[in-house]
């Protein structure tokens, strides 16, 4: 799901997750209006049941694996 709304503005550091207060990584967009913030934890455990009232996931985990290179 994506692409069939607005553009989002990527999630920072002051995004928290809805459930625990950990990072965000995770935007869903609800079908109703709203939306929701989620750490991946918490998005890999309710991932089926959100796809299902979702309009649209703005899905970022993969800043959890990127690797920088230390510059010296």
């Amino acid at each position: 799901m994506t692409g069939t709304l607005a553009p989002t503005q990527p999630l920072t550091a002051a995004d928290r997750c809805d459930r625990c207060g950990a990072q965000a990584y995770v935007r869903v967009l609800l079908n109703s209006g709203g939306e929701l913030l989620f750490c991946a934890h918490h998005m890999r455990k309710h991932d089926d049941s959100l796809r299902k009232i979702a309009s649209d996931i703005q899905d970022e985990t993969d800043k959890l694996t990127e690797s920088k290179t230390d510059e010296r």
